[in-house]
């Protein structure tokens, strides 16, 4: 038997809008609620009927499937194969409709918002889960943020139980089959016309429980441990990074596999260096002879000391690059950036007689006098 068409069935166009979808919906629950014909089953048929059709218009995604490959389209769309009424996600639209809805599913012990979406409500696999990820902080130093390091890491996580393997169960002893659900991991409940199944609170959906727990566990099949474990740090990492170490997190359930953990990257600050990007910049002093004449200095880096000519003339403030001596590009795992070296011209506190001297002859070779104001601004200029 074909099925009836949803628009149809609502009684309305096909270019019908979401709020005139609603209120054909709307009129035509409250001419079919079951509650008005009581011990009818062509009325709770309708109701549902309608209430499908609802479901369908009212979803954006799935009325676009519906319009364009019609009742086949949706043949996933249920988890049954067909409409149920853990397939409805509208329970909110009947409550604001009647009103009460809330007291039916609070009778199963059971939240209405936790319906639909094609799931059929929470239940917990029988099967093998994966374990939980973990995360865990590592404070590093600039230069092993630079250059890169390895790490060992003390991380607290769940660990199978030594002494019951992982069952839960004392040794000696199996789990049983679930008096509650019998097994089967859901129970089902009726009130009135609705019909619904929801997961089994004895064993939480895995259909068995234990009755004998392991001492050492509780039951849990599993308990809290420490362990190092090493963490390599590429070169090139930056504060707020963080490092994925695959199958390092929680054990998994019944034979699936680990977590994984996550280590967040802290820099700390260095008293030399500064970084922006992959760029590292830092400031040197040089003496004012130096300066005037050009020299040949030392540069600390961040893998050993360098040569760097100062040119002859040299103001203070001037910056110098020194390329490929910067950080690692972390994400194209190529190239590195710059260091970019600032030059401060040390201004000496106190002179000797014959500096002084000196310093007096060089000035009257510029044509000023010591004390006069022209002569104090270009030394300013110089040694700004």
């Amino acid at each position: 038997m074909s099925k009836k068409d949803y628009y149809e069935t609502l009684g309305i166009e096909k270019n019908a809008s979401a709020e005139e979808i609603k209120r054909a919906y709307r009129k035509l629950a409250i001419q079919h609620h079951p509650d008005k014909h009581k011990g009818d089953k062509a009325a709770e048929e309708k109701f549902k009927e309608i209430s499908e059709a609802y479901e369908i218009l009212s979803d954006p995604n799935k009325r676009s499937t519906y319009d364009q490959f019609g009742h086949e389209g949706l043949k996933g769309a249920f988890t049954g194969g067909g409409f149920n009424w853990q397939d409805f996600t509208h329970f909110g639209d009947l409550e604001d409709i009647f009103g009460g809805l809330g007291d039916i599913f609070s009778s199963f012990g059971v939240d209405s918002s936790s319906f639909g979406g094609g799931s059929g409500g929470r239940r917990r696999s029988r099967g093998p889960r994966r374990g939980r990820d973990i995360q865990q902080e590592l404070d590093i130093e600039f230069t092993e943020a630079a250059l890169g390091t390895e790490k060992t890491i003390e991380v607290s996580r769940n660990d199978t139980c030594n002494l019951c393997k992982g069952s839960g169960a004392r040794p000696g002893t199996k789990e049983a089959v679930c008096p509650t659900c019998n097994g089967r991991g859901q129970v089902n409940m009726a009130s009135g016309f609705f019909s619904i199944s929801r997961t089994c609170n004895g064993c939480g959906g895995a259909g068995r429980v234990i009755t004998n727990p392991c001492k050492e566990c509780n039951g849990r099949g599993k308990t809290m441990v420490s362990k190092n474990i090493k963490v390599k740090v590429p070169a090139g990492v930056d504060s707020g990074v963080r490092l994925r170490v695959t199958r390092e997190g929680d054990v998994g359930e019944k034979g699936g596999p680990r977590g994984d953990l996550y280590v967040v990257i802290y820099v700390k600050k260095h008293k030399f260096f500064k970084r922006h990007e992959n760029d590292i910049y830092c400031e040197i002093k040089v003496s004012f002879p130096q300066a005037v004449f050009g020299a040949e200095v030392e540069v600390p880096t961040v893998d050993g000391k360098v040569k760097m000519k100062i040119p002859y003339g040299t103001q203070s403030g001037k910056v110098f690059r020194l390329r490929g001596k910067g950080v690692p590009n972390l994400f194209s795992g190529s190239g590195k950036g710059d260091q970019l070296v600032k030059v401060s011209v040390d201004v000496p506190e106190r002179l000797t007689d014959e500096q002084k001297r000196i310093l007096k002859e060089f000035s009257r070779t510029l044509g000023e006098s010591s004390s006069s104001k022209g002569f104090i601004d270009k030394v300013k200029k110089v040694f700004k």
